[in-house]
């Protein structure tokens, strides 16, 4: 949010830089987050000066230019070439020096430089308004009626309406600061100095003329309205003084009625809103509830379907506008309006929410709505706005001011501990500061004794409605650095720590994946429903649907983070980015009979070559087993070892495995099926692994065991193995584990060959046996009777034919 200096003075007198006024806000809980300086003019007529032309003569080289000399205050006068029919000696000109930027109010920018001109040296230029951005005339140069000192700056003559402006990062509870003068309460206290409301003592009503009548069905809704009719106003641009007070925050001048609305809006915080009075048909404003499935054409031409629960302002026949949302085509102000209603409102924070929400529209008073206004301003706020309305565009109100309920909204009321303040606090504050703070923030103390005080808040103060807010506020005005760090400083905790601490458990996963070369990804939950209709494995019903989509392509809550790894694959290949290893910790959503049901999933994925060439070695597209590598090393460091492996059915994959222990399902690893890789627009090979961390945290085991290095050396056996193509390494491996527990200690297959020489159907393993015994050295007896035990265990359990 953007608070222009030179406004908030208006508000509240201070002598402060926009620096300094920064690191008071931002010590005081509204942090600024960066200074501009704002120019009603693009360049601020930096460079341009003042002068008088002290000769004027014919160029005799050009029947339409004049030799001129011009005193800009300097030891020498400057001879300067000047093409306008009106330059004469004794003018007061504005003049651009050489070097200046200039900012013409057409055009592109360009710079003023010493040169030559049919032969004449000039050194700068005479400038017409248009040429420097004060006005669209290029009928001849500016001829000043003053008698300034030749050299005074443009910009001071002018008085450029120049100002600082600080952009405050505000915090969603903190509303009431989203104003200037909700700045200038807080700057109030910080800076120990009063502030001004803007007087209302001008406004009267005229006549009454032009009586609109209210009438709110629904309180709960709408607790309060105001309104007042102005006729005889004319619609124009808003004068200069206006128009820099909205463009210095980033908003662009419509007219001065609507400027006067947006001024009062980020004024005082209370946002308003003018109807073509000839469009209020009847003559009447009605608050009513829209109906089901109604259609209303908003300000930005667009027709909206709204809702039940869609609060809506009526005249007698149709609706008008969104209620603190938006405004209606048809009923706004146009330039052929020359009496309005103004509107002044306090709307539930909820209903204005979810119909913003409903509808995607975010506006400045949605924004302010949703969040709180002051229920006890409207009717003031109108009345300022009426008289600003009128010093702008003209007109008299005619109209008494409807107020639907002028009852007080009472404060909220808080009982405060002082030894709970220090508590909290850290230190010991004195009653005398504590009142001061407090009383400065516009709270009133209701009793007070030595223990404990009951103090009232106002109504606008929406965040602070407990003790340890109203703590807060002392807090925040003190000033954090204030509060000295003890020399004993610590911590208790009342609960241990875990054994399983799943953020750590991430970070040392995360810290060993990016240290083995993968990069980290973090993508959107949201994805398209498409995603879960390509593919069988995915049940669509099961989607989590968005009610208020922002995008067409974001409807849905992610089944899998398949789709959301291939989109950065896609992103990244189109950029010519091919090789790729990366993984993300996120989260899937489902939609079951009994409600809604989230997991935490880890996602692995490899693209392209897993060695870049280089003049040691020849480039290594990524395999199957380059990824299954990395998820072994996952398991390994979390102590997860004897997973069983399955084959996987899932149309996803073109191949791969099934990974569980102990029944529980850990994940899925594999080759992406090209048909689903090119759902997303992929075309290249791609692996990919989805495995469940909260299985894999419930795995997770802290307990290693360690065992002594055996002293007698290990044994290697190989065999070739015949087998079908239907059996699978894992079988093999599990049946010899199982057949020698001892002394067998790994299996290993190092060549598989398929094809001629073979019968159809089957596929040969060259395997090899690890044996080692602790306790001593095996002999070639030994050796023999666990092979020849081996032997008999494939031939008999998978028969496998052994080639000798």
């Amino acid at each position: 949010m953007k608070i222009s200096i030179d406004w908030l003075k208006e508000y509240i007198d201070f002598d402060k830089s926009a620096e300094e006024i920064d690191h008071i806000l931002t010590m005081g809980g509204l942090e600024v987050e960066g200074i501009e300086k704002f120019e009603p003019i693009e360049g601020g007529l930096a460079g341009l000066v003042i002068g008088e032309v002290v000769e004027c003569g014919k160029h005799p080289g050009a029947d339409k230019l004049s030799l001129t000399k011009v005193d800009v205050g300097g030891e020498e006068l400057l001879p300067i070439v000047c093409g306008a029919p009106n330059v004469a000696a004794g003018q007061k000109v504005v003049v651009a020096t050489v070097g200046t930027m200039l900012y013409p109010s057409e055009g592109e920018a360009f710079k003023i430089k010493k040169g030559k001109i049919r032969g004449e040296v000039s050194m700068g230029m005479i400038c017409a308004e248009d040429e420097i951005g004060l006005g669209a005339s290029h009928d001849g140069i500016m001829v000043l009626d003053t008698d300034v000192a030749n050299g005074t700056p443009a910009a001071d003559y002018f008085d450029l309406d120049t100002t600082d402006v600080v952009e405050i990062g505000l915090t969603p509870n903190r509303v009431d600061a989203a104003s200037h003068y909700g700045v200038a309460r807080d700057l109030k206290v910080l800076l120990e100095k009063e502030i001004k409301f803007p007087s209302t003592e001008a406004f009267k009503v005229a006549n009454t003329n032009r009586t609109i009548a209210v009438e709110v069905e629904n309180t709960e809704a709408c607790p309060r309205y105001t309104g007042l009719t102005i006729s005889g106003l004319t619609v124009a641009p808003s004068p200069e003084w206006l128009q820099n007070r909205l463009k210095s925050i980033g908003l662009a001048p419509i007219n001065n009625v609507v400027d006067a609305t947006n001024y009062i809006m980020h004024g005082l915080g209370q946002p308003l809103h003018a109807f073509d009075a000839d469009e209020v048909k009847g003559d009447k404003i009605v608050v009513k509830l829209a109906n089901e499935g109604e259609k209303f054409v908003t300000l930005d031409e667009e027709e909206r379907t709204l809702a039940a629960a869609d609060l809506m302002i009526c005249n007698a026949e149709e609706p008008m506008c969104i209620a603190g949302v938006f405004g209606g085509l048809h009923s706004g102000v146009s330039d052929k309006t020359t009496s309005i209603f103004l509107e002044s409102a306090y709307f539930s924070p909820d209903f204005v929410r979810k119909t913003s929400q409903r509808h995607g529209i975010k506006t400045d008073s949605s924004f302010r709505f949703e969040r709180g206004t002051d229920p006890n301003l409207p009717a003031e706020a109108l009345k300022v706005a009426a008289l600003l309305i009128q010093e702008v565009a003209g007109g008299e109100v005619s109209s008494e001011v409807v107020d639907t309920n002028s009852e007080r909204v009472a404060d909220f009321v808080v009982n405060v501990k002082y030894k709970h303040i220090d508590r909290l606090i850290g230190k010991e504050i004195p009653k005398e500061e504590v009142h001061r703070i407090l009383e400065g923030l516009e709270m009133t103390f209701l009793s007070d004794s030595e223990e404990e005080f009951t103090i009232s808040v106002p109504p606008y103060r929406v965040d602070v409605q407990r003790e340890a807010d109203i703590i807060e506020e002392i807090l925040r005005i003190i000033g954090f650095n204030s509060v000295e760090l003890s020399e004993d400083l610590h911590s208790d905790f009342l609960a241990h720590f875990p054994k399983k601490d799943k953020e750590v458990l991430q970070a040392k996963v995360t810290e060993m994946l990016a240290g083995a070369g993968m990069n980290e990804i973090m993508t959107n939950s949201l994805t398209t429903h498409t995603y879960a209709e390509a593919v069988e494995s995915l049940n669509s019903e099961k989607n989590v649907e968005i009610l208020n989509i922002l995008s067409a392509d974001l409807d849905v809550m992610r089944q899998t983070l398949l789709f959301s790894a291939l989109e950065v694959v896609n992103h990244n290949v189109n950029r010519r980015q091919t090789n790729l290893k990366m993984f993300e910790f996120g989260k899937i959503y489902r939609k079951e009979e009994n409600g809604y049901e989230e997991d935490a999933k880890l996602s692995l994925v490899m693209t392209g070559d897993v060695t870049e060439e280089s003049w040691r070695a020849a480039s290594k597209p990524s395999t199957f087993h380059d990824l299954q590598k990395y998820t072994n090393f996952i398991f390994q460091k979390l102590n997860i070892l004897d997973i069983d492996q399955d084959s996987l059915e899932d149309d996803r994959f073109a191949y791969g495995l099934s990974l569980s222990k102990k029944g529980k399902h850990i994940g899925v690893i594999g080759k992406v099926a090209p048909k689903v890789a090119k759902v997303v627009g992929v075309k290249q090979e791609v692996f990919y692994a989805e495995l469940d961390w909260s299985v894999m945290l419930d795995l997770y085991s802290a307990d290693y065991v360690f065992t002594e290095i055996p002293k007698y050396p290990a044994v290697r056996r190989d065999l070739s193995l015949v087998m079908s193509s239907s059996t699978k390494f894992a079988q093999v491996k599990e049946l010899a584990m199982k057949t020698e527990r001892k002394l067998l200690k790994d299996v290993n297959v190092f060549d598989v060959y398929e094809g001629e020489h073979l019968e159809e159907g089957k596929k040969s393993y060259s395997v090899s046996f690890i044996l080692q015994d602790t306790q001593k050295t095996l002999n070639d007896k030994a050796i023999d009777k666990v092979m020849k035990r081996l032997m008999s265990s494939f031939e008999r359990e998978l028969n496998i034919l052994i080639r000798k």
